[in-house]
């Protein structure tokens, strides 16, 4: 098998991984241009500046020995199989970097024969890149759990970004989906990395502290039973105990037959992922707790109102709030508000006093907000503070085109 039939095969193994996104393109070359683009492997991400970057995103293999019950490559599906050593990789890596393909690496893998021997084919090849190839660029590899944690300190050292996925929250769910993984060798690596974040190595590459733009770890939603409040629960201790950068969420693609899996005909459940990453962010950046936003006996987020505005209507105990002498944290809890115009609101209200026609001109959504404010003393809200009745109007006006229901602020 050449190297590109391996790269289709690869590259389409990899893309249920969503910590970039795939968005590559084909392009061939004109005689009135030059350059082209091939799609195969090629994803996009982001970086901390925001700037969007190219990633040649692939597996190491898509030969396991697992038989998770929601993965593609599960031993007992029937598909092509292929493996790339360590420098067709790298080569590869080198080459679409200075086609200016990419501007670096994302690499994962199924588990061939045993983690260690894995990981370690994985450390090969970014060695290979580092240090053969001089490749600076941007590197992030999957951690296989199991593997000698020696091997990811090794490979901590020359890559930016590690992640290790858990894919499932707890045990039980494990159990039944992917019953040859277990929680605390999943969980093993995630602290080993979290314990050595703030090393700096005498050698290593480019003389950066190990693993120096952190890690992450995705989480399936939908395939298991586990809630939305279990999931973001998992979540709030990973970001609290671990540290981590960023958890991923991937709405379940059903694409093996099984019955312990959501039936083939189900669609994946986006607008459920897509309100988890907003309550994530309320974790992350406004300071909010899982047990805040989900509880026991609201376990699941209402996929018609973004997370903020879903807590906001279950807590009304806590409004109207006086938009000229609330702090900042309470600002932030205010449906429409979102840190920036909390932050002006509190400069501007030094100088003078804020009106409706204030919060207006600084673009403040008031078409949520107003329910849940006052300014000076005086509601401005053509209904009293009841939640069923502020929610039928904000969806109404949805439904007319007059604001969005999925802003996240």
């Amino acid at each position: 098998m050449d190297i590109l039939e391996k790269l289709n095969i690869l590259a389409d193994a990899a893309k249920y991984d969503v910590s970039c996104a795939s968005s590559g393109v084909t392009k061939s070359n004109t005689t009135k241009g030059i350059g082209n683009s091939i799609r195969s492997g090629i994803c996009h991400t982001w970086t901390s500046d925001g700037r969007c970057v190219s990633l040649l995103k692939v597996l190491q293999t898509n030969n396991c020995i697992y038989d998770c019950k929601y993965c593609i490559n599960r031993k007992t599906n029937d598909i092509p199989r292929t493996t790339f050593y360590p420098e067709e990789v790298a080569k590869l890596t080198y080459q679409f970097y200075k086609r200016n393909y990419i501007e670096g690496l994302f690499l994962s893998s199924a588990i061939e024969k045993s983690p260690n021997y894995t990981l370690e084919k994985m450390y090969q090849t970014v060695k290979l890149l580092r240090e053969k190839y001089q490749f600076n660029g941007y590197i992030h590899v999957k951690v296989i759990p199991g593997a000698d944690l020696r091997l990811v300190y090794n490979i901590g050292l020359l890559v930016d970004r590690v992640s290790t996925n858990l894919e499932l929250p707890t045990q039980q769910s494990l159990d039944l989906l992917a019953p040859q993984k277990k929680m605390a060798a999943l969980i093993n690596p995630i602290r080993y990395v979290a314990n050595n974040l703030q090393i700096t190595p005498s050698i290593g590459y480019g003389e950066e502290k190990f693993v120096p733009a952190g890690q992450s770890t995705q989480f399936i939603v939908g395939a298991s039973r586990d809630t939305d409040f279990t999931l973001l629960k998992a979540s709030e201790i990973l970001y609290d105990k671990y540290k981590l950068k960023r958890v991923y969420y991937s709405a379940y693609v059903p694409i093996n037959e099984d019955t312990s899996l959501p039936a083939l005909t189900t669609t994946p459940p986006m607008k459920r992922e897509n309100r988890l990453y907003q309550a994530d962010w309320l974790l992350r950046f406004y300071h909010f707790k899982a047990d805040e936003l989900l509880d026991s006996k609201n376990s699941y987020f209402d996929e018609d109102l973004d997370p903020k505005l879903f807590w906001a209507l279950r807590h009304l105990e806590f409004f109207p709030i006086e938009i000229n002498s609330a702090n900042y944290q309470t600002l932030l809890r205010v449906p429409g508000i979102g840190p920036k115009n909390a932050q002006r609101i509190i400069k501007e209200r030094k100088l003078t006093s804020i009106t409706f026609q204030s919060l207006k001109r600084m673009r403040v959504a008031l078409n949520r907000a107003k329910y849940f404010i006052t300014c000076n003393g005086k509601y401005n809200s053509e209904i009293s503070l009841d939640s069923n009745m502020i929610k039928s109007y904000i969806l109404e006006n949805a439904k007319n085109g007059q604001m969005s229901i999925w802003k996240k602020n």
